[in-house]
């Protein structure tokens, strides 16, 4: 390991440890199925979904749940970048949600303040009912009370993607199921484009779909292909 990504790990831990942050906490009551919806390139709406699923949408899956008829999520996890990124996921992004809005909106990893976050969200168009700035160590938090792994965030795969942050999000709010679409760590792509870009943070994911599986948390897939590849149940409806 480098000196500085030593140093970094000391400095994160030790931060961490004196914080002893609390995950992000929910404004949205998470009192029915969870369905989380990320953006590979097939995904599935789930057995049984009706009005008593709550929402969750990975940045640009928007377009998914729009095809199901929804409006809007009850719930959308954005990554920082995809704000004012120039790189062509983020572009992707917010192509296609320009004019879209969600129900609570939680950015991760902002550092530019509020004001400059509601500037660059107005930008393209994209509402919300509220709006929560998600920092590292709240991120770090949810992996650790969910699946007691203290990770320092020190590179691409030894973090979880947004799509399993916010599956861990609603089993720490109590979540009864949380069913995950388009979200499979063996693909590539975004439904939203045809660039096939690389996915990060595989290892990692499959690392913590296996803990989930381990310690018996309801978690299923409504992907038959991820459900194969991931030992996850696939969802059947509610019982």
């Amino acid at each position: 390991m480098a000196f500085s990504d030593a140093k970094t790990r000391i400095y994160r831990r030790i931060k961490y440890n004196l914080l002893r942050p609390a995950p992000p906490a929910t404004v949205v009551p998470l009192d029915g199925p969870v369905v989380v919806v990320g953006s590979a390139p097939v995904s599935h709406k789930p057995a049984g979904f009706d009005e008593g699923f709550r929402v969750v949408t990975i940045n640009g899956a928007q377009t998914v749940t729009q095809r199901w008829g929804l409006k809007a999520p009850d719930i959308t996890f954005m990554m920082f970048n995809q704000v004012r990124g120039t790189n062509t996921n983020a572009v992707e992004v917010r192509r296609v949600l320009s004019g879209q809005r969600t129900g609570a909106l939680y950015v991760l990893l902002w550092r530019d303040g509020r004001p400059s976050l509601e500037e660059g969200l107005k930008a393209f168009d994209y509402g919300y009912h509220s709006l929560t700035i998600v920092d590292r160590y709240q991120r770090m938090a949810l992996l650790d009370r969910i699946c007691g792994f203290k990770s320092d965030e020190l590179d691409a795969e030894s973090k979880c993607s947004n799509g399993i942050n916010a599956a861990l999000f609603a089993l720490y709010h109590g979540a009864p199921a949380v069913i995950l679409t388009g979200i499979n760590p063996q693909s590539t792509g975004h439904v939203y484009n045809q660039e096939n870009l690389a996915r990060f943070h595989r290892d990692m994911d499959q690392k913590v779909l296996q803990r989930l599986r381990e310690k018996g948390y309801p978690v299923f897939t409504a992907d038959p292909e991820v459900a194969e590849t991931s030992g996850l149940p696939l969802w059947q409806g509610r019982a």
